[in-house]
Order: structure tokens, then C-alpha cells, then sequence
């Protein structure tokens, strides 16, 4: 059964659509508040989120961001009253996999979602629950780490930490970024928080942690993660 996360603070709309996707055979949440939103997408595993552009405390564009800067590729359904083009670039710019403007109709608003379901199975189909990199293998199925066969005593925010570089191999993350992926979205640390997390984590999975191969320094900007 695949869960759908609902941001919309328009209660008969939020309940329309709860029910329409409940009765589709969807697990559906429903929260009313953008900067609520953020913080269930991100710690609470969903299979797509249907989220409406204009919410009290943070706005759709923003909540849409920052899942995104998390690391989540979770297919992202925008909402909005506005058709203006201009909105609806800076949805997708921001990470909106698609947008449907109000007034919709529900056959189509179904059909779009299947489809986000159907694109993001077929990804999920080509990546591995263990990724694999020199002798280490983070398995997500297990959410353990291990070298050499052997699993690493790693603390939760390193494993979310290595989760999101895993899924931006190759990409800059800020520390920003990171900060995000693995404490929470508005959590407030100093960089040296995010360093010291690295440095830790580099002495568990690099063979010389002071000459790191994977978890890579990238002057004035952050870390990349290279294979």
C-alpha cells in the first residue's frame, strides 16, 4: 500500500482528497501546516507527497525545497490556484515532480499520482537496497553499515548522513544540506557540528581517514561523496 503524505490547509479540499485516496487504497496523512509538512516528510517514510503551494507558516515552494535539500527524491504532486507559468517553473525548479492547478478534477489527480507511483517504482527498481562501495556496504533494508562484512557501530545521524550522500553520489551537499538530511530541517548547529560528524564518520568507512577517497572536502563549499 503505498503512502501518500497531503499538505493542504483547506480542510474541505484535505478531506476530499483524504478520502478520494483512501477509498483508491492509499495510506493517507494529512497535514495542514507547511512548516509541519517539512518536518513529517522528512522523518516519516512516504511514497509521494500531494502539496499545496499557498500554506500558513511555509509555503508549498519552500517545503518542496526543503525535502529536496534533505536528500528525499520523494515524488512531490504541487496544488495550486495560480496558473501562471511563472508559478508554476518555480514549483518545478524547487523540485516538483508535477502540477495541478484548482480547481482539478479527481480522475485526473488520480491518474497523476499513479503515474509519480509508477516513475518513482521504476527508479526505485534500478538502485539496490545494499549499495556497495570498496568494502563497505550500506544495506537500507537493515539500516546497518558494513566493512569488510563485519557492521560498523555507526549512530543514527551518520548513518543518515552516509544515507544522503549515497543518494547524491557525485553532487556537492552543503553543510546546510546535510544539516538537514540528518538532524532535521530548522535545526539550528554550528558547521564544526557537521565536521566533527564527517571526521567520525571518515574514520569508520575511509582505509586512511586523513586522505579520504569518498567522503571528499570540497573547498568553501561542503563534502562529495565519490565511489
Amino acid at each position: 500500500m503505498a503512502r501518500i503524505l497531503i499538505v493542504e490547509d483547506e480542510p474541505v479540499i484535505a478531506g476530499a482528497l483524504q478520502d478520494d485516496l483512501s477509498l483508491e487504497g492509499y495510506d493517507v496523512t494529512v497535514v495542514g501546516d507547511g512548516a509541519a509538512g517539512a518536518r513529517y516528510a522528512i522523518e516519516h517514510p512516504v511514497d509521494l507527497i500531494v502539496l499545496d503551494v499557498m500554506l500558513p507558516s511555509r509555503d508549498g515552494v519552500d517545503v518542496c525545497r526543503d525535502v529536496r535539500r534533505a536528500g528525499l527524491q520523494t515524488p512531490i504532486l504541487m496544488l495550486t490556484a495560480r496558473a501562471q507559468e511563472a508559478e508554476k517553473i518555480l514549483a518545478f525548479e524547487a523540485g516538483a515532480d508535477d502540477y495541478v492547478t484548482k480547481p482539478f478534477g479527481t480522475k485526473e489527480l488520480r491518474a497523476r499520482i499513479k503515474a509519480l507511483l509508477r516513475r518513482a517504482e521504476s527508479g526505485r527498481g534500478q538502485q539496490p537496497d545494499v549499495f556497495e562501495f570498496a568494502d563497505v556496504q550500506v544495506d537500507f533494508t537493515r539500516g546497518e553499515v558494513r566493512r569488510g562484512g563485519q557492521p560498523l557501530d555507526l549512530t543514527l545521524t551518520e548513518f543518515k548522513l552516509i544515507g544522503a550522500f549515497v543518494r547524491n553520489q557525485g553532487r556537492v551537499l552543503s553543510r546546510q544540506q546535510l544539516l538537514d538530511a540528518a538532524w532535521g530541517v530548522g535545526t539550528v548547529l554550528s558547521d564544526r557540528a557537521v565536521d566533527n560528524h564527517i571526521v567520525n564518520l571518515r574514520r569508520k568507512i575511509e582505509r586512511v581517514p586523513t586522505e579520504p577517497n569518498h567522503l571528499v572536502s570540497v573547498r568553501g563549499l561542503g563534502y562529495r561523496f565519490d565511489v
